[in-house]
């Protein structure tokens, strides 16, 4: 049962990476983790692992526990630590945990979307923590409409929970209803017909479970503690509660975990399509995919940059964080200098607090600021990772020329991102896109730089060391690996209800969105 939370937050709920409030540049995919490890304190286990997976979702933070007898919720709105804290770590007692760190890429950012989510059945309650998104929601949505059973002596309707609009809650209500089996031979029947990118992660009272869409488009790893096991989005998380690292969760498995030991179930062929833009951005750069570290494959992604794309400069400097190792290998491979050229305040952009139109107006600058000593006078590489509306990059270049660079040279870690993401990122719609309409040398000219480069699709590929056949690139090349539903059961508001009309027959729209159910929550 879903605790009561005791914090409210207000604001509008929405979260940014952006370094220019208004680009908002691609957003995280969210992370999971779940641990079954009888005699430890699988809450705070859950809570460091969603610590180490904080980069890839901060909208809002939630654990659930099993005591064998009972499921117990906590989630709020905000980043892990701001959501937990000792006393409430304390009284998640169990033997059994999942946790999950969100950014909404279905359902609006409010406490009822914020995960896991829970529901009851016949025989007890699921909890359901979900990186991913799926693209046949609607359909999915539709069965749950169509459930008329009643979960015995509940007498609770398995149908969609009133408040929340996410997909995740469409499968938890699904998975719920299995009045003639077990959970485990539910999710088998359902998990087929489950399309998107999916690493679920879910428990019942006795059983920790997880499941890996059969495209295996978002990470998730399988670790082992020396009286348990650990299912995560990346190997990070198995690090920082010391357990290692046993192998990922294949495309199209399930694995349970409870008193009986680990067992696996595959309920779909594999067809690997790994999300490649992972490995440029989304993951930490300390986590192992598909058998190769994150750093190294950003390092070798610099090496070719600066082989394919050299510049006569002085000094190459990362756009911090995710740049630094591209421009790591960008200098090794030139013998161009490295050095710090920007100053990141790592506790800006990730707020609840909307900057006043007088801040705004610094733009970049609430985030990163110049060493004007490192840089002035020089010819700078500048290495970045992506480029989506090209704002953040037009202000960066501007900002380093007042500081004194002589000349800026910007060198892009992905190829141009050209198409949205329909499997959990979250970026811009594709007009807004810089590079659909825009050459390179059209976007060059737009950023205000010396010269422009992005690593060839190619390239990037041949770098992480996995075949182009088995990775997802559609945000660079259209081609998208699991097939589309028309656009309108598509996007992010698919679930929500149509805001309410005024008196003139307008949408009404509600600032801070993040608050306004605040005196509905539990």
């Amino acid at each position: 049962m879903p605790l009561p939370s005791n914090r409210r937050k207000g604001g509008d709920g929405r979260l940014t990476a952006s370094l220019d409030p208004q680009d908002t540049g691609p957003q995280d995919a969210c992370g999971v983790f779940g641990v079954w490890a009888p005699g430890e304190e699988v809450a705070k286990l859950t809570y460091y692992g969603l610590y180490a997976l904080q980069h890839r979702g901060q909208e809002s933070a939630g654990i659930a526990v099993s005591n064998g007898r009972q499921i117990l919720v906590y989630k709020d709105m905000g980043l892990v630590s701001q959501v937990f804290d000792e006393s409430t770590l304390a009284a998640l007692q169990g033997h059994l945990a999942i946790g999950h760190a969100r950014y909404s890429t279905t359902g609006a950012s409010t406490w009822d979307n914020a995960q896991p989510t829970f529901h009851p059945t016949r025989h007890g309650s699921i909890a359901l923590a979900h990186n991913g998104n799926l693209t046949n929601t609607a359909e999915l949505a539709t069965m749950v409409d169509d459930l008329s059973v009643l979960t015995g002596e509940l007498d609770l309707q398995v149908r969609k929970p009133a408040l929340a609009t996410n997909d995740t809650s469409v499968v938890t209500a699904l998975l719920a209803h299995h009045p003639d089996s077990t959970v485990e031979e539910k999710a088998m029947e359902l998990l087929p017909q489950v399309r998107g990118a999916f690493s679920f992660v879910w428990m019942d009272e006795h059983t920790l479970y997880a499941a890996r869409d059969p495209q295996g488009i978002r990470p998730l790893v399988l670790g082992r503690l020396e009286r348990g096991w650990v299912i995560a989005s990346e190997t990070a998380a198995l690090d920082i509660v010391g357990a290692s690292f046993i192998r990922e969760i294949e495309p199209g498995e399930m694995v349970a975990v409870d008193g009986d030991g680990l067992r696996s179930r595959r309920f779909a062929e594999a067809a690997p399509k790994h999300c490649l833009f992972e490995f440029v951005y989304l993951a930490r750069p300390d986590t192992r995919m598909s058998g190769q570290r994150v750093h190294s494959v950003r390092l070798e992604i610099g090496r070719r940059l600066a082989r394919d794309f050299p510049a006569e400069a002085d000094l190459v400097i990362p756009v911090p964080e995710s740049g630094t190792p591209a421009a790591i290998g960008y200098a090794e491979e030139s013998g161009i200098p490295y050095g710090m050229g920007l100053v990141k305040n790592s506790y800006v952009g990730r707020t609840f607090i909307q900057p006043s139109q007088t801040i705004r107006q610094l733009g970049i600058r609430l985030k990163l600021n110049p060493l004007r000593d490192v840089i002035e006078g020089k010819r700078l590489v500048v290495v970045d990772d992506s480029i989506v509306r090209g704002n953040t990059q037009r202000a960066l270049v501007r900002m380093l020329r007042e500081a004194g660079a002589r000349e800026v040279h910007v060198r892009i870690s992905s190829p141009p991102v050209k198409w949205p993401c329909f499997y959990g990122i979250d970026f811009a719609s594709r007009a807004e896109l810089v590079a659909n309409g825009l050459a390179v040398d059209e976007i060059c000219r737009s950023i205000g730089a010396d010269s422009l480069a992005y690593i060839s699709l190619e390239e990037l590929v041949e770098a992480t060391e996995v075949p182009m056949d088995d990775l997802c690139r559609a945000c660079f090349d259209g081609v998208y690996p699991v097939p589309l539903p028309e656009p309108e059961l598509l996007g992010k508001n698919l679930l929500e209800p149509p805001l309410p009309l005024d008196v003139d027959g307008l949408a009404t729209s509600f600032a801070g969105g993040g608050a306004t159910d605040a005196l509905d929550r539990p």
